[in-house]
């Protein structure tokens, strides 16, 4: 069985309903929220040390399966009049994702299905991407390959198991 089945059965909902329309690919998404959080609902960046051994602040608001900040999060929050929206809730996670590569797309004109550019989009900003920072972040860089790996894995699964996702019912374990 797809990994892209079980979400759907964990979630208990169609992954394509939830996806926004002709905002984003799905497998882009869903590449995402697995890097971002593993898909664990309250995943926060780990606390740094003070003395190397205290536990102390975490070096962003990130949160949920998005790992959204809170700055970000309450832009989109006005912008799509979603008031109500969590970060640790799944369907906003996926919306928000699909908004932020929306804007992306209008912001630095990344085509919809470069999950690789996307990624340094989400990673870095808008604004530090358009300053091209990546060049001088590793990090950025590597991360954004994982993602357009993991990007073409979802692409393939869904593919080959899109019959199974539009069904209306599903079998809860």
């Amino acid at each position: 069985m797809h990994a892209v089945y079980f979400l759907n059965v964990i979630f208990g909902t169609s992954m394509s309903k939830i996806a926004p329309k002709n905002m984003a690919l799905l497998f882009m998404i869903l590449a995402f929220v697995n890097k971002e959080s593993g898909f664990n609902r309250y995943a926060k960046p780990p606390r740094t040390k003070l003395f190397k051994i205290i536990p102390y602040k975490r070096p962003s608001s990130s949160l949920g399966y998005s790992q959204a900040v809170k700055k970000t999060w309450e832009q989109y929050k006005n912008e799509t009049n979603n008031s109500l929206a969590l970060r640790t809730r799944f369907k906003d996670s996926v919306m928000f994702i699909g908004w932020y590569i929306n804007k992306t797309h209008k912001i630095n004109k990344i085509p919809l299905n470069d999950s690789y550019r996307h990624y340094l989009n989400y990673y870095l900003g808008w604004g530090n991407y358009a300053q091209k920072a990546y060049k001088t972040d590793k990090k950025a860089i590597i991360f954004a390959k994982s993602v357009k790996t993991q990007s073409n894995i979802y692409r393939k699964q869904l593919k080959s198991c899109k019959k199974s996702l539009d069904r209306k019912k599903y079998i809860i374990f």
